[in-house]
């Protein structure tokens, strides 16, 4: 049996369990009705959980709790889920145009954003050269998950969004490393790596956990569609376990677990499985018990009595990362992409800082690195403080710039059914608004044999199309098609929501051209991923 296992049997009682479930269904009672409030004031969910924290921990309700340790664990388990979550709900098709400057700024942006910051907190403040740089780091990564919370009623263009997504799963990887190596040198431990080794270390930790998530997450796809596919609960646990087991394995070989968690997520997010629906349903659920619990348990940890000396540090910081660090990484990092100057602004504005920071400013302490309790209480201070600024003012600041799009670009969603006695697929087509499907007459989709729209739905009212019926947005289909024409009509179906009804039409061969007009014959929409 594992060590905890054997402390946790040997002191955990029944009723301490009891005791525990009570608090613990009350808090996750009270975070869940919060979000109405969330809502209202465009305040992101984080600082209400954070609240909750304090508010049950010593100087509210009285319940003590300071293991800096079990934070660290927990926190790196909860951001396991919350980039699984990411992943599988990012779009390869979103991201695609904005993975360069995210990637530049997920790593070159980040050295430069811990530069600005570690020379004012050494020149400003005073700190040490080797206490600024652990700063700048611990600060360096940013949390998309408030800044999508705030945005979610603002129409934002793809360039914005997908880089903000892009740069959310890319950044912690990198950071955390850093964060780590810096401890290390902070403490003087026998683990230290030399800073002119450090670029090279990090390099390989990353590139060789892009390789395993990416691998696991295809191995693991194949693998659950062919051993889950038809019960899509146990096949929602499963591709999670698949994101999970991405980190272990990375992990275990001393690579990025963080990025091989969102690249296995990311490809089975894309690969087209079934039950698209209820995978995402479950992983938001879970991705939403992992940021309660992280934030809550973040609030626990922290001292309100040290907050006060902090207030001015962490003023003088956030500014320098607010004004000065963020658009100099934001410049640097899409200078050569062609981004405006209204898009470089937005997105120097929208680099909130979240969970990631305040876990971080844990590491220092578990490394044993001396005189750094206070960076704890620096940490969380600034994060509550910008993200106060800061998140309200993102959907003012988007109209500002005009950076906003008349509507959200909802092209068209898809959602399948396996019927694996039959060999075949029931797809759910969803055209959004900004869908090129519009207009198209069923017989124009050119879908290949085996596919055939069964049903449409319009205005709350089915019928049974014929191949003259001319869809429009916000139809739903019903579509049928075999498990070897799935992929093909998937293709097909995508590519003409996004450039029209003649998209691939010189590609397709004659014998997968249907003639126009055939009555009662529809079209097969595969189940195909989400791009929304």
């Amino acid at each position: 049996m594992f060590p905890l296992a054997t402390d946790l049997a040997a002191g955990f009682t029944l009723g301490e369990l009891t005791i525990a479930l009570l608090v613990g269904s009350l808090i996750l009672i009270v975070c869940v009705a919060a979000i109405r409030l969330s809502t209202r004031t465009g305040m992101p969910s984080l600082l209400i959980y954070l609240a909750v924290g304090l508010a049950v921990g010593e100087n509210g309700l009285g319940i003590g709790f300071e293991s800096e340790q079990l934070t660290q664990v927990l926190g790196y388990a909860a951001l396991i889920l919350i980039l699984a979550e990411g992943g599988l709900s990012t779009q390869w098709s979103g991201i695609r145009g904005a993975v360069g400057p995210a990637l530049i700024l997920s790593t070159v942006g980040v050295v430069v954003s811990v530069a600005v910051v570690a020379t004012a907190g050494h020149y400003v403040l005073g700190w040490s050269w080797v206490t600024a740089l652990l700063i700048g780091a611990i600060l360096s990564s940013t949390d998309a998950a408030a800044v999508f919370a705030v945005l979610r009623n603002v129409p934002l263009p793809r360039r914005l969004t997908g880089m903000l997504e892009a740069e959310a799963g890319f950044n912690d990887a990198p950071v955390v490393i850093l964060v780590t190596a810096l401890s290390a040198y902070a403490a003087h431990t026998g683990e230290v790596i030399s800073p002119l080794w450090l670029p090279f270390v990090a390099i390989a930790e990353l590139a060789g956990g892009a390789l395993i998530g990416l691998l696991v997450g295809y191995l693991g796809g194949r693998l659950m569609r062919l051993s889950a596919a038809g019960a899509s609960g146990l096949f929602s646990i499963g591709i999670i376990a698949v994101t999970v087991l991405a980190y272990a394995v990375a992990a275990s070989l001393h690579l990025s677990g963080f990025i091989a968690t969102y690249l296995a997520a990311l490809v089975l997010g894309n690969m087209g499985l079934p039950h698209r629906a209820a995978v995402h349903a479950f992983a938001t659920g879970v991705g939403w018990l992992a940021q309660i619990g992280l934030f809550v348990l973040l609030g626990l940890l922290a001292s309100p009595s040290g907050f006060p000396t902090q207030v001015v540090p962490a003023l003088v910081i956030g500014l320098v990362l607010l004004i000065l660090a963020r658009p100099l990484s934001v410049v640097a990092s899409t200078i050569l992409f062609g981004y405006s100057r209204a898009d470089r602004l937005f997105l120097s504005w929208a680099g909130l800082r979240g969970a990631v920071p305040v876990v971080l400013a844990t590491v220092p302490v578990t490394a044993k690195a001396r005189n750094v309790d206070w960076i704890y209480d620096l940490v969380f201070v600034l994060v509550v403080i910008f993200t106060l600024v800061q998140a309200p003012t993102l959907p003012w600041v988007a109209r500002i710039l005009g950076v906003t799009e008349s509507h959200k670009a909802r092209e068209m969603t898809v959602e399948s059914t396996p019927m694996d006695d039959l060999g075949a697929q029931l797809l759910h087509v969803d055209i959004g608004p900004a869908s090129h499907l519009h207009g198209v007459a069923i017989f124009e989709l050119r879908l290949p044999d085996g596919a055939d729209v069964a049903l449409v739905v319009r205005d709350g009212q089915t019928m049974v199309p014929t191949g003259r019926t001319t869809l429009r947005h916000d139809d739903q289909l019903l579509v049928v098609c075999t498990n070897a024409a799935r992929e093909r009509t998937e293709k097909l179906l995508h590519s003409i929501s996004t450039a029209g009804r003649l998209a691939g039409w010189s590609a397709r061969p004659a014998k997968d051209r249907k003639r126009p007009g055939r009555p009662g014959r529809g079209t097969v929409g595969s189940v195909g991923d989400k791009a929304e």
